[in-house]
């Protein structure tokens, strides 16, 4: 348990979610996600144990990605999944103009969609996926947000839901501001990281918010993994 954060932070807001912040910083900051996300987030490693499972060849899989920032996490997942012989076809969605103005620049499969749109704009009774996911998403929102975008996940998934999440950590906080900086400049990256890193739950406080038929798992490093399986 935290003890110099010992109390989440729920009044910060990051410097990239204002429509006023410097877009050379906000592209870079977009740009770096894909460094951030590899060395921290372990997308690879829960590709191969939740998703990767559930695959099978010469059938047609569907994924979500709910706030998909900077594109990278869709990406690799496709990549990914047509790297092991599977037809993995994703739709990823941010309610941000400036996402996807920066994703239209990217080199990315053909077998990814993105979209400009929030989850609530989604039906589930005319569209459904395998799986959907999220990153660095649950950490923004108020309880009763993240209780309603657990819901419509739910209800737009047949396979899995996943949502990958930073833990609040001391430790996590004083590494990423000592080794982020030399590595991340011109971008918000180690700023709002630290924001993210006040902002986010620990297992124990998540247990309280989410349904009790949903897993809440600590990964390493300083990470939460939120995941609804339908039976």
């Amino acid at each position: 348990m935290p003890i110099l954060l010992s109390q989440r932070d729920t009044e910060s807001r990051e410097r990239m979610d204002s429509p006023d912040c410097d877009p050379v910083e906000l592209r870079n900051t977009y740009r770096q996600f894909g460094r951030v996300n590899a060395l921290i987030s372990q997308w690879g490693n829960i590709y191969k144990s939740k998703i990767r499972p559930h695959l099978q060849q010469h059938s047609q899989h569907t994924l979500l990605d709910i706030g998909f920032g900077g594109g990278d996490i869709p990406i690799a997942l496709a990549r990914w999944a047509a790297r092991d012989g599977f037809d993995l076809s994703i739709t990823a969605i941010d309610p941000d103009p400036r996402a996807i103005n920066f994703v239209a620049d990217l080199d990315y499969p053909p077998n990814i969609a993105f979209l400009q749109s929030d989850i609530s704009e989604l039906n589930p009774s005319e569209e459904k996926f395998d799986f959907v996911i999220s990153n660095h998403l649950i950490h923004h929102l108020k309880k009763t947000e993240l209780r309603n975008i657990l819901k419509q996940s739910r209800a737009l998934s047949t396979t899995s839901v996943i949502f990958n999440d930073l833990r609040r950590s001391d430790w996590a906080y004083l590494l990423f501001n000592i080794f982020s900086r030399p590595i991340f400049r011109s971008s918000f990256i180690t700023e709002d990281g630290l924001t993210s890193i006040k902002r986010s739950y620990t297992k124990t406080e998540l247990q309280k918010v989410v349904p009790q038929d949903w897993d809440i798992k600590n990964l390493f490093p300083f990470r939460l993994l939120l995941t609804y399986h339908h039976e």
